[in-house]
């Protein structure tokens, strides 16, 4: 089987390569980046490397070219950054996933994997958990959100105009590893994460609101969904999340607080936007909307395939905490570069 990862330098596209170089039956795998990993560095070695930005105009007959002869294509590729350019992150995460499905056609492809989200999915509950059937019309004041619905809905048209192409949806919670500690620093907070911010924190008091109540996976168990969504040609959408649920107080429990006091989310939101507006911080306010918004999701459609999470979803947090106040990454990825010495000063 030949396997294209697209966007494979990143958390779950590293993760991903781990699983496919210990899996039976892969006899080659495709790497495609807008910038290239050291090829000759863990995860990275013994793969095809290929340079392209999907986004661009020339991208589809470029990529097509790549994929010839290619079984399964999957597409991690996502811009979160820069947020306040919202056009920007579009052409890679929309026009982007257009120009795959245009030139996997081209080439024959047999096989699409597509890094959906539970961002992609309305507003839920987060007492009784949903399944894949939800709607997926995305949370409006999230750029993330809306973008992955959009995404769904070309998926939806494509496998109306292609029915003999096998789409697969994977709907992740929240994907933590310690290698991504410091992508995430710098995605969410800035360059300049503090050394130890968010780690061994013992603040008696946390400040958080009832609505923040989500789910978190471990990127090694992501990679293991993908490759059994591979191995078995399993069309559709999966949902995929560790367990515990974490609620605020599990989360205070993580950061080493003893009490709980309740927020106001509209107080966390004003406080989100009115520092990422001045540039304080990368996280503008529809994260926290998705945060308080999306539903907890049920994992039984892909746990049906043989998949168990391997690691809780609290040491995936406590892994990726740690990782950014220690600032670890990956040398060998310039997308999880570690935190260099002289920002942690």
């Amino acid at each position: 089987m030949r396997i294209a990862v697209i966007g494979a330098t990143g958390n779950a596209g590293t993760a991903l390569l781990r699983r496919l170089h210990r899996a039976d039956g892969v006899d080659s795998i495709l790497g495609i980046a807008r910038h290239l990993p050291d090829p000759g560095s863990g995860p990275y070695l013994g793969v095809q490397w290929h340079s392209l930005d999907i986004g661009s105009a020339s991208a589809a007959p470029q990529l097509s070219g790549i994929l010839d002869g290619t079984d399964v294509v999957v597409n991690l590729a996502w811009a979160i950054q820069p947020n306040h350019d919202e056009a920007d992150m579009f052409a890679t995460n929309v026009t982007g996933l257009e120009n795959v499905l245009l030139a996997a056609v081209s080439a024959g492809v047999q096989h699409i994997v597509y890094a959906s989200s539970v961002g992609a999915y309305s507003p839920g509950s987060k007492i009784r958990r949903t399944d894949e059937t939800w709607p997926t019309g995305g949370i409006h004041t999230s750029h993330y959100s809306r973008h992955k619905a959009a995404a769904e809905r070309l998926l939806d048209a494509f496998e109306a105009e292609q029915p003999g192409v096998m789409v697969s949806r994977l709907r992740p919670s929240l994907i933590f590893q310690r290698d991504a500690g410091s992508e995430i620093g710098r995605l969410f907070l800035g360059p300049f994460v503090p050394k130890y911010a968010g780690y061994k924190i013992t603040t008696p008091l946390l400040p958080l609101p009832r609505e923040l109540t989500f789910q978190a996976v471990h990127a090694e168990d992501v990679a293991d969904a993908y490759w059994r969504v591979i191995e078995q040609r399993a069309p559709g959408a999966f949902n995929v999340a560790g367990e515990p649920i974490i609620t605020p107080e599990l989360l205070g429990w993580i950061l080493g607080s003893r009490r709980i006091i309740t927020l106001p989310l509209a107080v966390l939101r004003a406080l989100a936007a009115v520092t990422w507006r001045l540039r304080l911080q990368r996280s503008d306010p529809g994260w926290i909307d998705m945060a308080a918004q999306s539903p907890v999701m049920s994992t039984d459609k892909i746990r049906a395939l043989g998949w168990e999470p391997r690691i809780s979803s609290v040491d995936a947090m406590v892994e990726v905490i740690q990782g950014m106040g220690y600032g670890d990454g990956l040398q060998g990825s310039p997308k999880l570069l570690p935190r260099p010495k002289a920002a942690s000063r």
